[in-house]
């Protein structure tokens, strides 16, 4: 599950063995620096998931860090006994690169040695200078580490969402760590020269980030991006397709720009998922008024498109009620959520309906379907990856994916064709879909 996410800085001069007398220039950044980090371990990660620029930097490809027990150290930095031994939680790295792939993002595993080009062997700055901090704070964790690529922005937004999704079912506790700064060309003398849009770039990254306002960012303009000669805008939008699904509070510890070079320190307290807790708030809206929550206007983000929707009650890990649309019927996700919500509530012929003094009690999901694609062949199935719609006659009948106790394509077939009333042997035509699962 994922507990806690932050933007760092990663300037070596922000770190003491380092900085030196030039701590004083940055004492903004090195103050929320420690702030940030005890922020972060209060809430106890066992896995934290870095995206870093300086990193491997690929074309059309995502990369991430394919070694068991990855180091690193500040030697490149004038500082060779600040050095860094971590684990990298593999399993977590490897399901997040399928997941992605399933969306059309090609992710490969890279070798230490090929990690950093500028320090062959060792975890790039963009990793140490945050993760120098967050041991301060007294964190002991394994990591997983992305680097960045060429792809757009909407890829890499996407590419985002994937890794939330995965992180949402992953066991352990996780935090995500986007590392970067912001423009380069701040000040006369900076490093990748001055460019007077650079500050531009910079105010409205803040503005963006304290709004939560992605389409801001998915929409900059690619000169203004050139001119700001930045290297935290990729990491940033997957960090918000991460938390795309969820109910974010954003915090900015601070920013400043002494030597030209914008250093912006954030967190983002994590709620509850977006669309669980709406599905919640209508079911308890309605028990409590007997009238249907209204949509708000604009929808939550992530909910303004159309798509059918599932929702499922649970309570002491038995099905209390689930009902869902299998393709849109209103206007958009978040109203589907809505009424599917109640229906699954109080409509579900299968339980008495839900009460009020029940809701405390209830976990609840949500599905959000993927458009259906037509089955050609039965090997095209994969009931943990694919739910499936069966049809016959004017009849229907549909099964969500990765169902506990649900093995096998035979399986998934036969119980679709059951609660249809689809009888063996009867033609069949078969539609696929996935499934966006929050819990």
């Amino acid at each position: 599950m994922l507990v806690c996410a932050g933007l760092s800085p990663h300037p070596p001069i922000i770190v003491p063995e380092i900085g030196g007398d030039d701590l004083l220039k940055v004492k903004k950044t090195v103050d929320s620096m420690g702030e940030w980090a005890s922020c972060i371990a209060d809430q106890r990660p066992e896995v934290l998931v870095f995206i870093s620029p300086h990193g491997i930097f690929l074309r059309g490809q995502m990369g991430y860090l394919n070694d068991p027990e990855p180091s690193g150290s500040f030697a490149a930095f004038g500082a060779p006994k600040v050095s860094f031994q971590v684990k990298n939680d593999l399993d977590l790295a490897q399901k997040i690169a399928v997941e992605a792939n399933r969306e059309g993002v090609e992710v490969v595993g890279v070798e230490l040695d090929d990690w950093n080009v500028h320090d062959p062997g060792s975890i790039d700055h963009g990793i140490t200078v945050p993760l120098y901090y967050l041991e301060e704070a007294g964190l002991d964790v394994s990591l997983v580490a992305f680097g960045i690529s060429l792809l757009p922005l909407e890829k890499l937004y996407k590419f985002g969402q994937a890794l939330g999704r995965v992180v949402e079912q992953y066991p352990k506790r996780v935090g995500l760590i986007a590392s970067g700064d912001l423009s380069h060309r701040l000040l006369p003398g900076a490093p990748a020269g001055f460019r007077p849009r650079g500050k531009e770039f910079d105010q409205i990254i803040q503005e963006s980030l304290k709004e939560m306002d992605v389409e801001r960012l998915l929409g900059l303009p690619e000169d203004l991006i050139e001119d700001a000669g930045e290297c935290g805008l990729r990491p940033i939008v997957m960090l918000l397709g991460a938390l795309s699904g969820y109910e974010v509070e954003p915090e900015i510890y601070s920013y400043e720009g002494p030597f030209g070079v914008g250093y912006l320190v954030a967190g983002f307290k994590v709620g509850s998922s977006l669309y669980v807790e709406l599905a919640r708030q209508s079911l308890e809206y309605y028990l409590r008024t007997g009238k249907i929550m209204p949509v708000l206007d604009p929808p939550p983000p992530g909910m303004k498109g159309s798509a059918g929707v599932f929702v499922s009650l649970k309570k002491d890990d038995q099905l209390r009620g689930c009902i869902g649309t299998i393709e849109p019927v209103r206007e958009n996700i978040a109203s589907e959520i809505i009424h599917n919500a109640v229906a699954a509530g109080v409509d579900d012929p299968r339980f008495w309906p839900v009460e009020q003094d029940e809701l405390l009690d209830l976990d609840i999901s949500v599905d959000v379907l993927t458009p259906f694609e037509l089955v050609v062949s039965i090997d095209d199935l994969d009931p943990k990856r694919y739910g499936v719609i069966v049809k016959s006659n004017g009849r229907t009948g549909l099964l969500l994916p990765d169902l506990e106790g649900v093995d096998t394509v035979d399986q998934q077939i036969s119980i679709a064709c059951q609660k249809a009333g689809i009888s063996p042997g009867e033609k069949l035509e078969i539609l696929r879909f996935k499934v966006n699962r929050y819990e």
